[in-house]
C-alpha cells in the first residue's frame, strides 16, 4: 500500500491583503506527460473549478485555467513539495482547495485522489467569541445526572475547538475533564455538551475554554446555578417525614409541594425544552454518522468498479 498523499492544514485563517500557502506533498504522485498535479478550488455553493497544473519536480506551471482570478494564484517550492501560493487575499478567496494526484495503488494500476481539502476562512476583523456554559436541565436529574452546556456566538471566522476542564474548590489546578461529549453547530452559534454525574457537578468546578483565532476564551459556570439545581433536584426527590407532622397536615403540606413544583420553571417548564434541545442534538449527530456511512459506501463502490473496468 504506498504511502497516503497529504494535505497538512485542514483550515486556515487569513486577514484581507495577507497571504497563504497551501501544501500538498506530491512524493507520492505517478508523473509523467501525460499527467500533473492540480489545484482545484471549491467555494460553498459552487462546484469543483480548476485553477492550475503544474511540474511536480520543478513545482513550474504547466497550465492556467480560465479561472476568475488565475492571476491570484502561484506556485512555490519549499522542502515538503509544491505550494499554491495567494499573495494578496480577498474576501472572494473564502473557499476549499484541495490537491489532485494520480497515485500507485498496487503494481502498474493507478487511481486519482481528491485529498480532504484546505478551507480558507477570509474575514476583514478578527472577533472572539462571547462564551457561555449553562447546567442544562434534563429529565436524567431524577436518576442523579447532569449535564453542562457551553455556547460560543458572535465569533468571526466562526471556528472554534472546545474543551472542559474541572477542579475542586479548595485546589488551584484545572484538570482535564474526560468524557463524551456532543456537539452542534447552527449559524453564528457553536454549542458543545458535557454529560455529568449530578455528584461530580456538586463535587467541582467545570470551566469550558474555546480556542479561537483570536485567542482563547475561557468561561466557568456559576456555582449558585449549580447549587440551584441540585437543590431543586433534591427537594423534589424528597418526600415529607410523617413523623415531624399530623397525618392532615402532611397530606396538606404534601399537595402544596406538588403546587409549588408544578409552577417551579426550573422543573417544570424549563425541563422539556432542555430534553427537546439534547434530543434534537442526538439525532442530528445520528443522521450525520448514517450518512458519512452511506458516502463510504458509494466511494468504496466507485472506486472497485473503476478498479475492474481496468
Amino acid at each position: 500500500m504506498a504511502a497516503q498523499l497529504i494535505q497538512d492544514d485542514l483550515t486556515l485563517t487569513r486577514r484581507v491583503d495577507g497571504d497563504v500557502s497551501f501544501s500538498c506533498r506530491t512524493d507520492q504522485c505517478r508523473y509523467n506527460s501525460r499527467f500533473h498535479p492540480e489545484w482545484y478550488q471549491k467555494k460553498d455553493t459552487g462546484t469543483f473549478t480548476r485553477i492550475l497544473y503544474f511540474d511536480k519536480n520543478s513545482c513550474n506551471i504547466e497550465h492556467r485555467d480560465n479561472h476568475p482570478q488565475k492571476n491570484d494564484f502561484s506556485v512555490v517550492k519549499n522542502q515538503n513539495g509544491c505550494q499554491l501560493k495567494i499573495q494578496k487575499v480577498k474576501l472572494l478567496h473564502s473557499a476549499t482547495y484541495y490537491c489532485y494526484c494520480q497515485k500507485r495503488w498496487w503494481s502498474t494500476y493507478y487511481y486519482l485522489a481528491f485529498l480532504s481539502g484546505t478551507k480558507l476562512f477570509v474575514t476583514e476583523q478578527v472577533v472572539k467569541p462571547v462564551v457561555s456554559v449553562y447546567p442544562a436541565a434534563s429529565r436524567a436529574h431524577l436518576e442523579g445526572k447532569s449535564s453542562l452546556l457551553c455556547v460560543a456566538s458572535a465569533m468571526s471566522p466562526p471556528l472554534v475547538r472546545f474543551s472542559w476542564n474541572r477542579r475542586k474548590e479548595n485546589e488551584e489546578k484545572w484538570l482535564p475533564a474526560e468524557g463524551e461529549q456532543l456537539e452542534l453547530r447552527k449559524s453564528g452559534c457553536i454549542a458543545t455538551i458535557l454529560p455529568l454525574d449530578q455528584d461530580a457537578l456538586n463535587t467541582y468546578e467545570y470551566r469550558c475554554s474555546v480556542q479561537h483565532e483570536g485567542g482563547t476564551v475561557e468561561a466557568q459556570i456559576e456555582q449558585a446555578a449549580v447549587q440551584t439545581t441540585s437543590s431543586s433536584t433534591t427537594t423534589s426527590s424528597k418526600p415529607p417525614t410523617s413523623s415531624e407532622m399530623q397525618p392532615e397536615a402532611a397530606a396538606s403540606k404534601t399537595t402544596s409541594s406538588i403546587t409549588t413544583s408544578s409552577k417551579s420553571p426550573t422543573s417544570s417548564e424549563t425541563q422539556p425544552e432542555a430534553v427537546s434541545f439534547q434530543f434534537q442534538c442526538r439525532v442530528k449527530l445520528l443522521c450525520v454518522l448514517y450518512t458519512v456511512l452511506i458516502v463510504k459506501s458509494l466511494v468504496y463502490c466507485c472506486g472497485l468498479s473503476r478498479l475492474m473496468s481496468l
